[in-house]
């Protein structure tokens, strides 16, 4: 119980340490504290921090960023010489699977509870199969084949195999599936903090789209499009207010009153930086874009001589006296983006020029040139690359499904080796249960 300890992270009141399992799934209020827990757990320590997580770590991995401390796991990554001993890659696994451990405790305990009505169980176990799905699609995009868990026997965990990429995309849609009959339409709490029916579309749109379905990627991501608005003012993306936003994560409100994406990617002095933007990124916006005006800063070091690029998507650093921005997960543009590459691979050229266009036009850009189905995709992917730069390591993700990683980083990391496409499972983790050999090709 140790895992549902206290947390005012959606401000619901925290379940005693000595409450028995039962007890816990017996009362709707103490569930949704353990279901908070897990969303501080994710934003605090998970791959989906932005506190060292996928959006610093995998953004210096790609061509996103530079990386400029000393960090010896960090700058295994930055230099494409990762080790299965590194301690990032043992860590996000470790935690990503403590999570799962306890969104299937959710699951089990909601389903046997004798107390929750119908609803209540309805709403728990749709947000725990999002978070089990979610948790899943992630380690599957950096790792390659990892055990896929749904239960908490820890007998069968202990020595659990790995699943195939295929079976385990397949595992997650039906997840989402479910999910989303089982979810709420609104949140709650009205600041779009915890998963709803709409998140749960958002992540099986993506899942659609990684798995090449076409249809039902366009399909699931209508859905949304057709339900929720853009955000038209590009300075206000990253608001918490912002209408685009479909899931984010509240800071603590106490020590903390902002993004820890500010708090990594704004360069207060030089020297001192721990990252900055890679000209490969800053190269590629077009005359005119409002998003290198508005979400690219810049510092200059007191000597005149070095002037260093960061990601000023979230401005706020943590001087402030109220929390103005929220870390976003999932919002809205990547709806439309999902949708215009689907449609370009079903021959839709309008509606994929349309899509993009939303995305453009709302840029201060004007209409597309791509005309042809090979110059949309090329497109499309060039637009993800700048909307989403140092977002949830989407650019790592998108190299790595369109098959373009090779091209791109081999010839700006020195190091780089097809291996390089998945990260080693840790070898730690191996020792403990050697069911989950082989080892990764390279590692």
């Amino acid at each position: 119980l140790s895992f549902y300890s206290c947390t005012d992270f959606v401000e619901v009141d925290p379940p005693k340490n000595n409450l028995s399992t039962n007890t816990v799934f017996d009362d709707a209020a103490t569930v949704k504290s353990a279901l908070a827990n897990i969303y501080l757990k994710m934003r605090d320590e998970s791959l989906v921090s932005g506190n060292n997580g996928l959006s610093t770590l995998m953004g210096i991995y790609t061509d996103e960023l530079d990386y400029y401390l000393t960090d010896t796991d960090n700058n295994q990554l930055y230099l494409h010489n990762v080790l299965a001993s590194n301690s990032t890659i043992n860590s996000w696994w470790t935690n990503a699977y403590t999570i799962l451990y306890a969104a299937n405790d959710i699951i089990t305990g909601v389903e046997n509870s004798k107390l929750l009505s119908a609803d209540e169980k309805a709403e728990f176990h749709g947000q725990a199969l999002f978070v089990r799905a979610y948790m899943h699609s992630l380690l599957a995009s950096l790792y390659g084949d990892v055990p896929y868990i749904t239960t908490t026997n820890y007998l069968e965990n202990n020595v659990v195999s790995r699943t195939s990429i295929d079976q385990i995309y397949e595992y997650i849609i039906n997840d989402l599936k479910i999910a989303v009959n089982l979810l709420n339409n609104e949140d709650s709490t009205g600041e779009k903090v915890v998963p709803n029916k709409a998140v749960a579309n958002a992540l099986l749109s993506r899942m659609y789209l990684y798995t090449e379905n076409w249809e039902m990627a366009e399909r699931t991501a209508s859905i949304l499009i057709n339900t929720f608005s853009l955000e038209k003012d590009v300075t206000k993306v990253f608001l918490k207010s912002s209408a685009s936003t479909l899931w984010q994560f509240k800071p603590n409100g106490i020590s903390i009153l902002n993004t820890y994406e500010a708090n990594q990617f704004v360069i207060r002095f030089i020297p001192g930086q721990a990252f900055a933007l890679r000209q490969e990124l800053l190269s590629t916006f077009e005359p005119g874009d409002l998003r290198r005006l508005n979400w690219v800063g810049n510092t200059t070091s007191a000597d005149g001589l070095t002037t260093l690029y960061y990601a000023n998507k979230y401005k706020s650093i943590f001087n402030a006296t109220v929390s103005l921005e929220y870390s976003i997960l999932f919002r809205l543009e990547e709806q439309y983006l999902i949708r215009a590459e689907a449609q370009a691979q079903l021959n839709n050229l309008l509606g994929s020029q349309t899509d993009l266009n939303m995305i453009r036009n709302r840029a201060g850009l004007n209409n597309t040139a791509a005309i042809t189905k090979e110059e949309l995709l090329g497109a499309i992917m060039q637009e993800r690359f700048l909307e989403f730069f140092t977002e949830q390591g989407h650019r790592w993700f998108d190299l790595k499904r369109r098959g373009e990683a090779e091209n791109r980083l081999s010839a700006i990391k020195t190091n780089w080796k097809n291996t390089d496409i998945v990260l080693p499972i840790p070898e730690t983790e191996i020792a403990v249960n050697p069911n989950l050999k082989p080892q990764n090709a390279g590692y």
